[in-house]
């Protein structure tokens, strides 16, 4: 039902300024999780079965998550599985909240079926993401699917003082969240991406594995590495005992664009397709099967799906596609997995 209201629901969104739609939207899902959630689940529901796999120790229930950035502060987590995500990835949090960069600062690309945003971390912060997870848990609210904690730099933390900022929040969420991704790879904090390169990344590796425990660590990369640079943090991250990679973040590069806007930032969506599913493949080569690799970056059909799971990705995440299909897409990308 939500997805054959969506056709009728996205003249009315695209109407208003993106972030104002994006806030509405959450503002619905969180004031009405459970009523939204049952009819989410008789039109879509959970993955076929035979989608299930298991990851970093954990069970996913589909191939299908939701990428970091929808849902920052996880205010909807309960509502989620109900389009047939099979995990869920809430932030990016920082250890300190923070408002982000002035507005505006999200743009669609109607012709392009993209996005451009430098948000730069807006967000609550990891203490109160800490208290809101800690209340779906202890409310019996806690969704069958894992939850993933995306967490990164706060802009006013320098540099050289990062790994104690990513290490603050792990310790925060540890025992709460499923998994945490170390994100160095947004394009919108300042000098955030000088820390995917393997001694920096390596400080911010081992603070974040101290603190996690025994919950699963990966890191996120940008698609906009040099190939070199890139296989050295994929081996670093390997070598020094994470449980995973997700390739890829947003990109710089608008090369894609059929008309470019000229704004700043991190595009996504349908223009970053050809660039991600590269150095994704180039990721599984290095990784060569020691740990599991979730892909990200353009992906709106089953087939991109299917032909990241048959290079060696043991699942996707989407987030832009879903804005301009609508909340169907996860599920109809399970449905057309599940009939092949």
């Amino acid at each position: 039902m939500l997805n054959l209201a969506y056709p009728l629901a996205r003249p009315v969104l695209f109407s208003m300024d993106a972030e104002l739609a994006h806030e509405r939207t959450l503002g619905v899902l969180q004031s009405m999780p459970g009523m939204l959630g049952s009819l989410a689940a008789v039109t879509m529901g959970s993955p076929d079965p035979s989608l299930a796999f298991e990851a970093f120790g954990l069970k996913f229930a589909g191939p299908v998550g939701l990428a970091a950035g929808l849902d920052k502060n996880g205010v909807a987590i309960p509502f989620w599985p109900n389009l047939g995500f099979g995990f869920v990835e809430v932030g990016t949090v920082t250890a300190h909240a923070q408002p982000g960069n002035p507005r505006p600062r999200l743009f669609r690309l109607p012709s392009d079926n993209a996005l451009i945003n430098r948000m730069g971390f807006n967000n609550a912060g990891s203490e109160a993401l800490a208290k809101r997870l800690t209340e779906l848990r202890n409310s019996d609210k806690w969704p069958s699917v894992p939850v993933g904690a995306n967490i990164g730099k706060s802009k006013k933390t320098p540099l050289d003082e990062a790994p104690g900022d990513y290490a603050t929040s792990t310790r925060r969420l540890k025992g709460l969240a499923d998994y945490f991704t170390v994100n160095v790879s947004s394009p919108n904090t300042p000098g955030l991406r000088r820390l995917q390169n393997a001694d920096s990344l390596a400080r911010v590796l081992d603070g974040v594995l101290a603190n996690a425990y025994e919950t699963p660590v990966v890191v996120k990369f940008a698609p906009d590495m040099d190939p070199d640079a890139l296989a050295e943090a994929v081996e670093l991250v390997v070598t020094n005992g994470a449980a995973g990679i997700i390739a890829t973040n947003t990109t710089l590069d608008r090369s894609g664009l059929t008309a470019d806007p000229g704004e700043p930032g991190g595009l996504s969506g349908a223009p970053l397709w050809d660039r991600s599913q590269g150095v994704i493949k180039h990721v599984l080569d290095v990784v060569n099967g020691r740990v599991p690799v979730i892909g990200v970056g353009g992906i709106s059909t089953a087939e991109h799906v299917r032909e990241l799971l048959d290079a060696g990705c043991v699942g996707v995440q989407v987030y832009t596609a879903m804005i301009y299909q609508g909340p169907g897409l996860p599920s109809r990308i399970n449905r057309e997995l599940a009939s092949h």
